[in-house]
């Protein structure tokens, strides 16, 4: 990145303006920031692949959901993404925490193509304070570059689009891609194999706790069955909405941030959510915007802060 201007955990206002300077998105009538996330608008799970390497191999269940990938198709895809980097008049480096437990967490380098995308992982990922950030080493790296493509035939890839977790490495690929959801789904994906080694539970469920603390409620649930709706209660206190950790200690976030479906989405039914997505720096993908710039909440992936 010798040619590359990169700013490194620059502010959430700085991150909306270089969105609307790239002209990567645009802003909606409330602020709310308004990307489009093109052929790719949700997850692409058959370009998921995991680095097979003898370190991790009796550790992992293969099969059609963990596909395994070579040591020399990732360094292709590797090498492809450092070139691109090199190339970029501007790099966006996010550095933050997954998991919010003292003992079980990791420091997490993302590295983004596009300002939006390093919007989303300040979103989504637990931030770290100055002096955190001053002693910063992280434990995974991501490399977040949508413009980068795959060879199927060249790569062992099955289309353009590639999410590669190399476990041994602690590294993440993700190209021909622009959905952002690939970010924070393939971190889950590592922290699936991280922490059950050290008897902790990983979960893709929403969760909120009574106001007193006594009590724990845990929503599990595929994709778009009403997690993040279910865990939004009044009455309760929300600990998270997709992603989090059971051990000794209790039930733990890993993420900082909600990232809601919103479909069909009404203030009488979801009203948190409602007006949370209306707030100046939310990240909405895939919205259809009506003319005096309210949002059309026909299909809507939003990042609420």
């Amino acid at each position: 990145m010798k040619g590359a201007r990169v700013f490194r955990n620059p502010s959430i206002n700085f991150l909306i303006k270089k969105t609307l300077e790239r002209k990567e998105g645009v802003s909606s009538k409330t602020g709310s920031l308004v990307v489009n996330t093109g052929k790719y608008t949700g997850r692409s799970p058959h370009d998921k692949f995991i680095v097979d390497t003898p370190e991790i191999h009796d550790k992992i269940n293969w099969g059609k959901v963990n596909v395994p990938i070579s040591k020399e198709s990732f360094a292709k895809l590797k090498s492809k993404i450092d070139v691109f980097f090199e190339k970029q008049k501007e790099v966006f480096i996010i550095d933050a925490q997954v998991g919010a437990s003292k003992k079980h967490n990791i420091k997490v380098r993302v590295y983004c193509e596009f300002a939006y995308q390093a919007l989303f992982a300040t979103h989504l990922f637990r931030r770290l304070s100055q002096s955190q950030l001053k002693k910063f080493t992280q434990d995974l790296t991501v490399y977040c570059a949508p413009s980068v493509t795959s060879n199927p035939k060249s790569d062992g890839t099955n289309s353009e689009a590639f999410i590669v977790l190399n476990i041994h490495e602690k590294t993440i690929l993700i190209g021909g891609s622009k959905y952002a959801g690939e970010i924070k789904k393939s971190v889950f994906s590592y922290m699936n194999y991280l922490l059950p080694q050290s008897d902790v539970f990983p979960m893709h469920c929403s969760a909120n706790i009574e106001s007193n603390g006594k009590t724990t409620a845990l929503f599990f649930g595929l994709s778009g069955t009403g997690k993040t709706t279910l865990s939004a209660d009044p009455d309760r206190s929300l600990i998270g909405d997709d992603e989090h950790g059971w051990g000794q200690d209790g039930v733990f976030n890993f993420e900082g941030g909600c990232y809601a479906k919103c479909i069909r989405l009404k203030r009488e039914s979801e009203p948190q959510i409602w007006v949370a997505i209306r707030r100046k720096g939310a990240l909405l993908e895939n919205v259809v915007l009506e003319k005096n710039g309210d949002l059309f909440t026909r299909l809507i992936l939003s990042l609420i802060p």
